[in-house]
């Protein structure tokens, strides 16, 4: 058997045990509704469309959040049963269920229950929650035990009840900071189009002249935007027939008897220009006999009724999904239909003024509330969806909610803004660029070392004005950023639980960081995974600022960790948790503290779950970190006449290591050519060649880089040898993976350790000396060990710290411990 609306296939025999509810029932089970969040259309592999079952071949969506895949012109039937990452003041629940999601499982998958496989690669099959990752068959999840406790993660899954986010009018992908990709150009158009093309292709225009092909609209709504589907017919079928027809082309299961179809002249179509606009899609798979003839297009419409049964569903249940059905006349109103409720719900003592009615369309992409007034006649309002569009009568409902001081809340944080001004200043700079309304936008945080604030904002269009307005203003040369944050209600946070925050680097590591992105958020709460491109490591701060207790993850190369690490150095002293311990997962070229923390040497392509588990149990240990004064005696080079004021100092933070001379003259030329054609510098391999390259034309050069520098370790002068590039080590790992210090013991020296407060000080005579140390065949000269450097540069001279590169003007180098360790 098939089913003539989803697609669904069982055997005779098993008809029996089907436990899969239809796509056409899908907004009954609706427990909150939530929209989804749908970047850009992707090609999908080997996925399947939640709402016609069929393999995804066309570009077709794909939820940020959940496991959702529709093909687009399925969308529109899609409904919105995302998961519930956040409170938003509507129907929030504290006990959170199973989030079930059907197929899409890798063909391995085993049934929690039953053990055996429940995954497929052919059909839409298996069920998992989105929480805590538990799979099941259709038939055995029916008996599990509704609460969730959130899987093998739970202690580092931020809970959903402690989180606060008042959305209205933002879409999905800004409430959870997701960047709109350069795919996104192209227009909101396509979904029109999308749909129109795909309905053509979803049945071939059939050449039997037994046959026809009907155009269908589903209401006003469908003809406005020119969405319609085809259906195919015999000549001589009933109307009963092509009712039916019609109405499955929509999802919709109801009784035939209860609906009609109009014709629709072809002169408003021809005015509207659509026959051109699908002229290619239709010609190509017309035959000869249709060749003049456009299908003819009819609209579904609902026969009058004099009553009928509605539900409404009380907005305070706190567990479950229930309905109360009520019958109505065409003399029933809003406040009739509430005062009929309220006994049936046991409220009968309260008063009417204190409850409201809401109409409730839970489309896929917005759930759309709407107040309804009090005299309306409900009978008139369902007449009017039903015009509008079959389709959202289906998915709409009623709810019945209590009036309540509705709190409009947002938090808005604007970065990019000039560094170390007042809050007057900074609200003087928003008036000035940005004309906010005082009485509706406060200041609630300043980071003035970042150039950052935090607006709370208590308009809903007050707050979309402000965010659209920041993207396209610059101050002082650099454009704004603006980011919607979440409120963490940290007092409701259990006690043995751990958030893990995750900074993301989508640009590190060729891009695998994307996918990254997408993992994390599917296995955590996307309110705890942040792309760094997207405001930088402050706003995850922020949000986390007031959890108690919370770690780190993040991807990314050293760079980015040591960017990251700086600015939770910047923002510790407001945090509640002021020491995170911080994990690496390391998408760089060099990730030379990936590798000494044991993270290894690069991802590539580990499952993300086990990564997360691998965190979870890791140890954590101190690591030293430095800070660096770079303060240069004599003016920069090119200053007219030698007048010019000398450089401010310049500080800078270490984690790893710190070279002058050859070492850092070679980074130097690297970056040179990154920055000359960054197209080719997209793999770990080609940048080592460039390394090599570069190399190989330095051979010749003289040693004599220790007549250029004077070095101070500990307030003692040390003598260097004659040597072309002295390299300060933190960590036992240097350019990819050497070891610069070399392992055998020397009684001069302590053993190194990351937290032992300690430096090295270690030679390299050249080129030759430094690949030498590259392939494992020989280690550096060791020079010195300490807490405290001072190096005088004679002469302008190559610096890198942690891979940053640039030509140091002669002066002072102070090197020294950096506050706490990490």
């Amino acid at each position: 058997f098939i089913s003539t609306v989803c697609n669904f296939m069982s055997h005779e025999k098993c008809l029996k045990n089907v436990k899969i509810p239809c796509s056409c029932i899908a907004p009954s089970l609706v427990r909150v509704p939530v929209a989804h969040c749908f970047g850009p259309p992707g090609h999908y592999k080997r996925k399947f469309c939640t709402v016609c079952r069929k393999s995804l071949e066309s570009p077709a969506f794909r939820c940020e959040v959940c496991e959702l895949h529709v093909h687009t012109d399925c969308v529109l039937f899609a409904c919105s049963d995302c998961r519930q990452c956040h409170q938003d003041g509507h129907l929030d629940h504290d006990t959170y269920h199973h989030h079930w999601r059907e197929g899409n499982l890798s063909s391995s998958a085993r049934c929690e229950f039953c053990k055996k496989t429940c995954g497929s690669s052919e059909v839409l099959s298996g069920m998992r929650c989105e929480w805590c990752g538990i799979l099941a068959h259709a038939a055995c999840y029916v008996t599990v035990t509704p609460e969730c406790t959130f899987g093998r993660l739970r202690n580092m899954i931020l809970p959903p009840s402690c989180v606060q986010l008042f959305s209205r009018n933002f879409s999905k992908l800004h409430c959870f900071r997701i960047s709109e990709n350069l795919q996104m150009e192209s227009d909101e158009d396509d979904d029109v189009d999308g749909s129109t093309q795909g309905s053509t292709k979803d049945i071939q225009i059939s050449t039997d002249s037994s046959k026809q092909t009907l155009k269908i609209f589903d209401g006003n709504d469908a003809v406005k935007r020119n969405q319609f589907r085809l259906i195919s017919v015999p000549r001589i079928a009933k109307n009963e027939e092509v009712v039916e027809a019609a109405l499955r082309a929509y999802y919709i299961n109801d009784d035939q008897q209860e609906y009609e179809l109009q014709t629709f002249t072809q002169q408003v179509l021809l005015s509207d220009d659509v026959i051109n606009r699908n002229d290619a899609a239709e010609d190509s798979n017309l035959g000869s006999v249709f060749r003049e003839s456009v299908p003819e297009a009819w609209i579904i419409r609902a026969k009058p009724k004099d009553e009928e049964v509605i539900r409404i569903y009380p907005a305070w249940l706190k567990v479950g999904m229930a309905y109360v059905s009520l019958r109505v006349n065409k003399d029933s109103t809003v406040q009739t239909v509430i005062k009929e409720v309220l006994p049936l719900l046991g409220r009968q003592t309260e008063c009417l003024q204190n409850f409201k009615l809401v109409e409730v369309l839970m489309s896929s992409k917005q759930v759309q509330r709407m107040v309804l007034d009090n005299q309306e006649l409900i009978l008139n309002r369902l007449k009017d969806i039903r015009k509008t569009s079959i389709r959202q009568m289906n998915q709409t409902r009623f709810y019945i909610v209590e009036n309540s001081k509705s709190i409009v809340q947002v938090n808005l944080f604007v970065g990019g803004l000039p560094p170390q001004l007042s809050p007057e200043e900074y609200t003087n700079i928003l008036k000035e660029e940005l004309a906010i309304k005082t009485n509706v936008v406060s200041v609630s945080h300043v980071y003035q070392a970042q150039g950052a604030v935090v607006l709370q904002i208590s308009c809903f269009s007050e707050a979309e004005r402000i965010y659209m307005l920041v993207k396209d203003t610059v101050v002082n040369d650099k454009p704004l950023n603006a980011v919607v944050l979440p409120t963490v209600m940290a007092s409701k946070i259990p006690q043995n639980c751990c958030p893990l925050l995750v900074f993301v680097n989508p640009k590190s590591g060729g891009l695998k960081g994307r996918d990254l992105l997408y993992s994390f958020r599917k296995l955590l709460n996307p309110h705890q995974v942040f792309e760094l491109t997207n405001g930088g490591p402050l706003p995850g701060f922020h949000t986390f600022s007031k959890v108690p207790s919370f770690r780190v993850l993040v991807c990314g190369g050293d760079g980015t960790v040591g960017w990251v690490l700086g600015a939770l150095e910047e923002i510790r002293h407001k945090l509640v948790c002021s020491e995170p311990s911080v994990a690496i997962l390391p998408l760089g070229t060099g990730n030379d503290l990936g590798r000494v923390l044991r993270w290894g040497a690069g991802y590539s392509g580990e499952d993300p779950y086990s990564i997360l588990v691998s965190v979870d149990e890791a140890d954590d240990v101190l690591m030293d970190r430095w800070t660096i004064l770079l303060d240069a005696e004599e003016p920069a080079e090119g200053a007219e006449n030698g007048i010019a004021e000398p450089e401010p100092p310049k500080i800078v933070q270490m984690n790893n290591y710190c070279g002058l001379g050859i070492d850092a003259e070679l980074s130097l030329d690297f970056h040179h050519a990154r920055e000359e054609e960054p197209g080719k510098f997209n793999s770990r391999f080609h940048n080592k060649g460039v390394y090599v390259k570069v190399g190989l034309q330095k051979i010749s050069h003289t040693r004599n880089l220790h007549k250029d520098i004077k070095l101070q370790v500990d307030q003692h002068e040390v003598e260097l040898p004659s040597i072309e590039g002295l390299i300060f080590i933190n960590i036992p790992s240097w350019g990819s993976g050497a070891d610069l210090w070399g392992s055998e013991s020397d009684n001069r020296f302590e053993k190194p350790r990351i937290d032992d407060g300690l430096l090295e000080v270690v030679g390299v005579t050249g080129v030759v000396h430094m690949g030498q140390v590259q392939g494992g065949f020989r280690s550096g000269i060791r020079i010195a060990q300490g807490s405290y450097f001072r190096v005088t540069l004679l002469k302008p001279i190559p610096v890198q710290v942690d891979g940053e590169p640039w030509i140091q003007a002669p002066g002072q180098i102070i090197i020294s411990a950096a506050g706490p360790k990490v």
